[in-house]
């Protein structure tokens, strides 16, 4: 079994330096193999798992070199180190492009080659644990059901995101799935064992906020019998997920401000300060930055919450989902209410498809369910959805496009980026429809407000 500090392969044709070499990673806890030729290492390379190889350049036989590219086919996760006393600048961009971690020049430094090793250890490490939360990402079964781009886009900026400790700010509609994606960020971290710990901020009186995310200590005031943790503390080495953040009074955002300076809190009552890591998940559905500018929310809190922000889309955006969640909702609120699952009609698909969700997928999921309790017979027709929806599906599907607009084409670059692709779609349509924001959105299936969304933002 490899100790803590992991496996070395010392490789050098002098046996000399290979004691020597052995001497200084013993006493530091590593394990060490040693080998007195490039063959003879990659031999026990074929047997052996090992972390990071320090190999001499210049040998008779298979020569660093030569032994570094053995080391990729053979054993592709090792680091490798080179060590050489004929030190080129030549041969250091060699090894360099053929993977080597480092290049150090002999006569050895004691300090620096344990950096070295220990350097190459780190990067290691790093590589295998962002190859198993790739394995995790791409195997686990996820609760953010659907398809399209836009969503797919979101998806990937979470999935980059995920590995890092940086804050990340969801912004998003009420009812687009914030803490599901709060969630997602958690489970593909490295905090993942950890506690997942939510607060929804707008939902707690204000008078009790701050004792609820910092805790307080026993007699800090009336009715505190006994010392409580805070949500931070509870989220130790784990993820604290603050949902509706915008709605922080001036005082808390000013005491979650410290926290993230310092990574410590003090509870109510308390006079000494707690080391808490946890990483922060913030969302709001409101303009943070507006408020920033009207001065209720700090501005320093905003950019220390702002370090990675993720717009979420909403409903409206990706109607495509729309079906496979209607789908989903409806397996799901059958099994849970004892109830035989039944088919949405074409017809009720089409209804669904119709609506513009102002409340999101959230408004979806309660449709569903209420469908799905309320009716009768093998399928889900109109008539069971909510009445919205229906007066939706009477309007009927978007108009056809106008003989004046059809074989229209717009040109557009490859590698033009998402947003100014959307925005070169909306103009093109409305100049050729004279203005008509209602007939543009009817055309390209989106609510009007979407377009006057996204021209306010030009």
């Amino acid at each position: 079994m490899a100790a803590a500090g992991g496996t070395l392969l010392l490789v050098d044709d002098e046996a000399a330096n290979l004691d020597s070499l052995e001497r200084i990673f013993s006493r530091e806890g590593y394990r060490t193999l040693r080998a007195e030729s490039g063959a003879a290492a990659l031999d026990l390379l074929r047997t052996e798992p090992v972390d990071v190889v320090l190999t001499d350049l210049m040998m008779p036989g298979l020569s660093g070199q030569e032994l570094l590219k053995g080391v990729r086919a053979v054993a592709p996760d090792a680091e490798v180190v080179l060590m050489t006393a004929y030190g080129t600048v030549e041969a250091a961009v060699a090894a360099m492009k053929d993977g080597a971690y480092d290049f150090l020049t002999k006569p050895l430094k004691r300090h620096a080659v344990l950096k070295s090793v220990a350097q190459a250890l780190e990067k290691r490490r790093l590589v295998q644990e962002n190859k198993q939360l790739r394995a995790r990402l791409a195997g686990a079964p996820s609760p953010i059901v659907g398809q399209s781009p836009v969503l797919r886009a979101t998806l990937d900026v979470i999935r980059q995101a995920a590995p890092s400790s940086a804050t990340v700010l969801l912004l998003g509609e009420s009812g687009t799935g914030k803490e599901l994606f709060a969630r997602a960020l958690h489970e593909h971290s490295p905090r993942a064992p950890a506690p997942f710990v939510p607060i929804n901020c707008a939902a707690i009186p204000e008078s009790i906020l701050e004792s609820e995310l910092f805790g307080y200590e026993r007699g800090a005031f009336t009715g505190a019998a006994q010392r409580k943790e805070g949500r931070i503390e509870r989220a130790q080495a784990g993820t604290l997920f603050l949902d509706e953040v915008g709605e922080l009074s001036p005082a808390v955002q000013v005491k979650l401000l410290r926290f993230l300076q310092e990574g410590e809190i003090e509870r109510l009552g308390g006079t000494s300060p707690i080391k808490v890591d946890c990483r922060v998940v913030a969302a709001t559905n409101r303009d943070l930055l507006a408020h920033v500018k009207e001065g209720r929310f700090r501005e320093d809190l905003y950019y220390r919450l702002n370090v990675i922000q993720v717009q979420l889309p909403p409903l409206r955006d990706r109607p495509e989902d729309v079906p496979l969640l209607a789908n989903h909702f409806v397996a799901r609120y059958a099994a849970k209410n004892g109830k035989p699952e039944r088919a949405l009609t074409p017809a009720a698909l089409e209804a669904l498809e119709a609506y513009s969700w102002p409340g999101n997928v959230r408004e979806l999921e309660n449709a569903i369910e209420r469908a799905v309790v309320l009716s009768h017979g093998n399928e889900l027709d109109v008539d069971a959805l909510p009445q919205p929806v229906q007066e939706a599906a009477r309007r009927g599907p978007r108009p056809a496009v106008p003989a004046a607009l059809e074989g229209r084409t717009l040109t557009i670059p490859l590698g033009t980026p998402m947003e100014e692709i959307e925005m070169r779609v909306i103009r093109e349509t409305l100049r050729h429809t004279k203005g008509d924001k209602n007939l543009a959105a009817q055309l390209l299936g989106i609510a009007t407000r979407t377009i006057y969304r996204k021209l306010d933002k030009e």
